[in-house]
């Protein structure tokens, strides 16, 4: 009997200790590519679309719609009390219609409670959520409250807790480029600002209601690929790492681009407008922190997912960036999602509309009442192409 007990006792310790074995978990085995869209977006048309191209799952964001609260699913940023039952339900329907299609789906927030996502907050950055312990106790019931509600729809394979935090602006700081960075990390620990901290206590409580679903976890810095050098693995089974890569900022954002620089040929230096030329090296050195990371910690590369990769469709060498950042995402065995995927309000990175602007008649389209999805013609380019060969590599 005392063997038995003992060899009983072993049995309970080897599964606690073993990652999560089931359909959600065993989903991301493989290398998975997707694309970021607008739960705005998702008619049963899209989610058929996105399947016919390749599309395996949507980093999912409900950031656009619409609710009798004042915020989507979480009622009110500034105080959570509940999840809105009719937000709820809209929320679900969309799931439902994903899941007739083969995507998949990751849920993910631009903001929780305490911290208002920027374009719904004057484009001004809220960072209560890293100031006030209270919130984080928000956060954590709101994603128990969820999880509750999700644990079990067929559609979703992952929770993005929170897109791109950023705990260390408040102080100044967009990376570890000063020497006063450590310092400050130190300083933080145990504090609300411990992003660490903060992630530990929303995998805690989530687990304790939802043993299923994997959690993704974005780094420090607006999830970028350097901000690892700063971050300890979460405990816990099911954990996901991610980041996103549209560096360098000012070449792929066309506003801030206005032309000066293009890849490979005339990349910028970080001083003003001048510019070097890059070579595929060049790229995949921004990976290094990483690769170093995953290699320290022991992270499988399918345990890893580049959220976000992009370029602003009209910036000069999109297509030879996207297509170099698609190869390493591959090469390396990294999921990945491009952004986005038929956007109904923003053109930027709508890729099947290929390189050039829109003329006036959509411009005059618009004026006259008419809607984005009316006046654009998507179909297929270059650009689009490479998107659709690296899906479909």
């Amino acid at each position: 009997m005392k063997i038995f007990l003992v060899l009983a006792n072993l049995l309970v310790l080897t599964s606690c200790s073993r990652p999560i074995e089931n359909a959600k978990w065993s989903f991301w085995d493989n290398q998975r590519k997707g694309a970021n869209g607008d739960a705005n977006e998702g008619t049963l048309e899209w989610f058929q679309a996105a399947e016919n191209f390749g599309i395996e799952y949507i980093r999912l964001s409900p950031a656009h719609m619409k609710s009798d609260s004042k915020d989507f699913l979480i009622g009110d940023i500034d105080h959570y009390s509940g999840i809105p039952a009719n937000d709820l339900k809209q929320f679900n329907d969309v799931l439902d219609r994903a899941a007739e299609t083969n995507v998949k789906v990751v849920i993910t927030f631009f903001g929780l409670p305490g911290a208002r996502w920027r374009q719904h907050n004057n484009y001004e950055f809220d960072y209560r959520l890293w100031e006030d312990f209270a919130y984080h106790d928000q956060c954590a019931q709101f994603w128990t409250d969820l999880a509750v509600e999700l644990n079990d729809h067929p559609a979703v394979v992952g929770y993005n807790l929170l897109n791109e935090p950023h705990p260390e602006k408040k102080d100044g700081f967009q990376s570890d480029q000063t020497e006063d960075f450590e310092p400050w990390l130190e300083a933080a620990k145990g504090s609300a600002a411990d992003l660490n901290l903060f992630y530990q206590t929303m995998v805690d409580a989530i687990r304790k209601v939802d043993s299923k679903t994997p959690i993704m976890l974005d780094a420090r810095f607006h999830a970028n690929a350097q901000g690892f050098d700063y971050f300890q693995p979460v405990k816990g089974d099911g954990i996901l790492y991610a980041f996103h890569f549209y560096d360098p900022w000012i070449f792929s954002t066309f506003r801030i681009n206005k032309g000066r620089f293009s890849y490979p040929d005339k990349m910028p230096t970080g001083n003003g407008d001048q510019t070097v030329p890059w070579t595929r090296e060049d790229l995949a050195n921004k990976f290094e922190p990483l690769q170093n990371w995953a290699k320290r910690h022991k992270i499988p590369n399918h345990h890893i997912v580049s959220a976000e990769i992009g370029c602003n469709r009209q910036v000069e060498g999109a297509q030879q960036f996207l297509a170099d950042v698609i190869d390493l995402m591959n090469q390396n065995r990294w999921h990945w999602a491009f952004y986005s995927f038929r956007s109904g309000s923003w053109d930027g990175m709508d890729y099947e509309l290929g390189t050039l602007k829109l003329n006036w008649k959509y411009w005059q389209g618009i004026e006259a009442g008419k809607s984005h999805e009316e006046l654009i013609n998507r179909g297929s380019n270059p650009l689009w192409n490479t998107i659709l060969e690296g899906l479909q590599e």
